[in-house]
């Protein structure tokens, strides 16, 4: 068979964020209200998972939030390659937490428990609280050994603030852990609504040592964040959308923008500093809340962040939000700056090796394509390891910069689960519609799994961009591997 006709010709599906781009971090899922945890050599994001709201017709809603019981989790080893952990279920009779209705804006850490890592995945139940679930793996699964709320309305100076919402969490050098929680704007308290709080975890990081106490952040509407550097804490939030000539004039703010406080106490007291994230409209054109969290990895700091730039690009706008990631720099006084909202300004650090197995669910950008569970922990559970699915002609995945170094490789290989399926997998380097170096033939040998190769007609060398494109449908993949 002539493999490169089966491909000439045919439409590519589209990428929504652009192949060139790296933001939005995914395209096979929304994600909202990001939080970023660090763990060795991979940081995590846990995201809502926004998921389309439909009428009886089957046609797309208004995303109310209301029906979110599930965080969605990737990772990440370069910041422009993200891998698929799927959907942690949270909230109600399928979730760990059976006693939540909801789960929004996840926060996450990590101790050493016991000489082993212990995984913490703070989560708001709705506006009415926050509940905690624990895993030995920072993609679960998750179980809730509480098996009630964390942070509650019953709790002293809790009762009164308007959402009991927006978990963010702070591991300090000393081992000592602080939550950060809260938002609302009462009546008649635009300037100082008085509605976030602080207070410092207990060791087993699912308590509360004393009772939790005011930041009083101004014109702040909700979304805590906390990141410490030089020995200063940084108290960041989303001031609200009443800010008026007072607030712009005196803070230097407008609506629905990430502020920033500093103090030298985990604590407090914490006084004003400066905007640094304006709202996404400013630069999409559509905007919404704003939610963010500030972190550092491979030395270099970050803030993500979610916009509705994937919905505006795929004509939908029904408030179904998408997570992205800019760097930035901080001054020695840990002044931050203004962070611009981009598309692919953030720089690859570090390469993936190709000659490791590479899952199929981590991709820099796809068009077409899903992932989903490919075994039974992650069946169940709705995390863990995942597969690519959802298959069809003209589909495609793009991993950025694989080192195939000096020596170059010769063989690639595909473990694929044919479904009793066939079709034909094109490999291409630099870019999309460069002349091909392989074609994958997908054909089952009887085995639940099979491994599909091919020699490549050119050796692959130095740091390359590598495309799957693929024809036929019915067919998952498990994971790439390139051999020398």
């Amino acid at each position: 068979m002539d493999y490169a006709e089966l491909f000439k010709g045919m439409k590519i599906a589209r990428s929504y964020k652009g192949v060139e781009n790296n933001n939005p971090i995914i395209e096979q899922h929304y994600g909202a209200d990001p939080y970023a945890l660090v763990y060795g050599d991979t940081v995590y994001f846990y995201m809502t998972a926004d998921a389309y709201e439909r009428d009886d017709a089957g046609e797309i809603k208004e995303n109310t939030y209301s029906k979110i019981r599930s965080i969605y989790v990737v990772s990440t080893k370069d910041m422009v390659n993200f891998t698929d952990h799927g959907e942690i279920h949270i909230a109600g009779e399928n979730g760990a937490a059976k006693w939540a209705a909801n789960s929004w804006a996840p926060a996450a850490a990590w101790k050493m428990v016991d000489g082993k890592p212990k995984f913490f995945l703070y989560f708001a139940d709705n506006g009415g609280g926050i509940g905690v679930v624990t895993s030995d793996s920072p993609t679960g699964p998750f179980v809730d050994e509480l098996g009630h709320g964390l942070i509650r309305r019953d709790m002293e100076n809790c009762g009164n603030v308007e959402w009991l919402f927006d978990p963010a969490v702070l591991m300090d050098d000393d081992g000592k852990a602080y939550i950060y929680f809260g938002g609302g704007v009462p009546k008649g308290k635009i300037s100082h609504p008085m509605t976030a709080r602080c207070a410092r975890l207990g060791d087993d990081m699912m308590s509360l040592v004393d009772v939790p106490k005011v930041i009083d952040a101004p014109y702040l509407f909700e979304d805590s964040g906390i990141h410490k550097y030089n020995g200063r804490y940084f108290y960041t939030y989303c001031c609200n959308f009443s800010v008026d000539k007072d607030g712009s004039e005196k803070y230097g703010i407008s609506n629905g923008e990430i502020c920033v406080m500093e103090s030298e106490n985990p604590l407090g007291p914490f006084t004003f500093k400066e905007r640094i994230l304006r709202n996404p409209e400013y630069y999409w054109g559509v905007g919404g809340n704003n939610h963010h969290a500030v972190f550092k990895f491979k030395d270099q700091w970050y803030i993500t962040y979610h916009s509705r730039m994937l919905e505006k690009e795929m004509g939908i706008l029904k408030g179904y939000r998408s997570t992205s990631i800019d760097e930035f720099e901080m001054e020695k006084d840990g002044t931050i700056g203004d962070i611009k909202m981009t598309r692919n300004a953030r720089a690859q650090v570090g390469n993936l090796s190709p000659y490791e197995k590479i899952n199929a669910a981590t991709f820099a950008v796809m068009g077409g394509v899903d992932t989903a569970p490919a075994d039974e922990t992650s069946r169940k559970y709705g995390c863990g390891n995942l597969l690519l699915t959802s298959i069809s002609d003209g589909d495609f995945v793009k991993l950025q910069g694989l080192d195939f170094g000096s020596g170059g490789a010769n063989v690639v290989r595909a473990s694929v689960r044919t479904n009793g399926s066939e079709g034909v997998i094109r490999v291409s380097a630099k870019s999309l519609d460069s002349e091909a170096v392989a074609y994958i033939p997908v054909k089952s040998d009887g085995n639940d799994v099979t491994v599909c190769c091919a020699e490549l007609d050119a050796t692959l060398k130095g740091v390359l961009d590598v495309y799957f494109t693929f024809s036929g449908e019915g067919y998952e993949i498990l994971d790439w591997v390139f051999e020398r």
